[in-house]
């Protein structure tokens, strides 16, 4: 298969950890005789600093242009600590969101085996999780109009959907479901906003065309104890823009660490794979970041397209390096010294040689990276 992959970097660990999912990419295009070809452009903060402008043109063409997108992170202090600020770099992730028309961000939660005492919660209580996050992402809060009184004092911003907007979605989300464990949970705050009761209406009659598929409703609040008190329970998570952003966000504590976290976000033309956690720029350049996250969005850029198997070795080659420790510090205490891109060479290494199961730790920490 021949795909054109724009690749948006971004702000702080964005880089780095987008660099280990390209190599895994062009590992996966050399065994498997694909030809996958990259053009990087900038968003972000650092496309703010070029041209004052966090989706620029020419980076928006080239998405539109390409069969695909790897994105990285935005973010930086200097906009973060400024909420004053016109420009934001989350401005751009919004707009090519809304351009492209990517209306549905999944986000699979994990409870790793080899990861289960990396995790703040017991290990009894995640063990087993599985669960796909479907959230609506270019509707609600989000782009809903904002106001802000003339003093300063009073501020509003609108939460608005349409049947059509909850519709698409919803769809998606079932359908995953009927190839998981069949059930979707609704969370919504359908006891107070007006917006989620029309989410429960809509949800309840399309659920009538999946007969297969268990339905559940949770309020956004009890849906948040629940994901800590028995995350086991759900199957697909199916919620509006800004619940779902929250939900994700603590589902990232139960595998240990939000560098763990992929995404896809797809529309009805265009998709872009992302992790889910932010730029991290205390981490910036300092070897630290875990670039898993970026990788499995890789694996699922690749799933997008039907190339399962090669998905499967990007994820059998992620369970492999936490099962041998090789892992940024956030999730490995002991080997402090297996940086990103370490991280990225086993896997790329891993993909390379399959059939092989050893890893000679001495080669990975003196940088070698030789499967034996």
């Amino acid at each position: 298969m021949k795909l054109n992959i724009a690749v948006l970097p971004g702000d702080g660990i964005g880089p780095e950890v987008t660099d280990q999912a390209v190599k895994a990419l062009k590992a996966i295009a050399s065994e498997f005789n694909h030809s996958f070809t990259f053009k990087k452009a900038d968003v972000g903060a650092i496309a703010i600093d070029k041209y004052n402008n966090p989706l620029p043109d020419e980076t928006l063409e080239l998405c539109k242009t390409s069969d695909a997108i790897l994105f990285g992170s935005i973010g930086h202090p200097k906009y973060d600590n400024d909420p004053s600020a016109k420009i934001r770099p989350e401005q751009g992730l919004l707009k090519l969101r809304k351009e492209l028309g990517l209306f549905a961000n999944i986000r699979p939660v994990k409870a790793y085996e080899t990861l289960l005492d990396k995790s703040p919660l017991k290990e009894h209580i995640i063990k087993g999780t599985d669960i796909s996050i479907y959230r609506e992402l270019t509707g609600g809060i989000y782009f809903g109009d904002k106001h802000l009184s003339e003093n300063g004092n009073v501020a509003s911003d609108l939460c608005l959907y349409s049947r059509e907007e909850i519709e698409r979605i919803t769809h998606l989300a079932f359908q995953a479901a009927q190839n998981r464990k069949g059930k979707v949970t609704l969370v919504d705050k359908a006891n107070v906003l007006e917006s989620s009761r029309l989410w429960r209406k809509v949800v309840g009659e399309i659920a009538q065309q999946y007969q297969d598929v268990e339905l559940d409703f949770l309020f956004v609040d009890n849906a948040a104890m629940q994901m800590i008190l028995n995350p086991k329970q759900f199957d697909v998570i199916l919620t509006e823009n800004m619940f779902g952003d929250i939900i994700s966000d603590e589902a990232s504590v139960i595998g240990g660490s939000i560098g763990l976290l992929a995404s896809a976000s797809v529309g009805e033309t265009y998709a872009m794979f992302e992790p889910i956690h932010g730029s991290y720029p205390q981490a910036t350049g300092k070897g630290i970041a875990n670039p898993i996250a970026s990788i499995l969005s890789a694996a699922m850029l690749l799933e997008h397209f039907e190339l399962f198997l090669e998905a499967q070795l990007i994820n059998k080659a992620v369970e492999k390096s936490l099962k041998l420790g090789i892992s940024t510090p956030d999730i490995n205490d002991n080997h402090d010294n297996v940086t990103t891109s370490k991280v990225g060479e086993f896997i790329e290494d891993f993909i390379n040689n399959p059939n092989d199961s050893n890893m000679n730790f001495t080669n990975i920490h003196l940088g070698q990276s030789t499967i034996i």
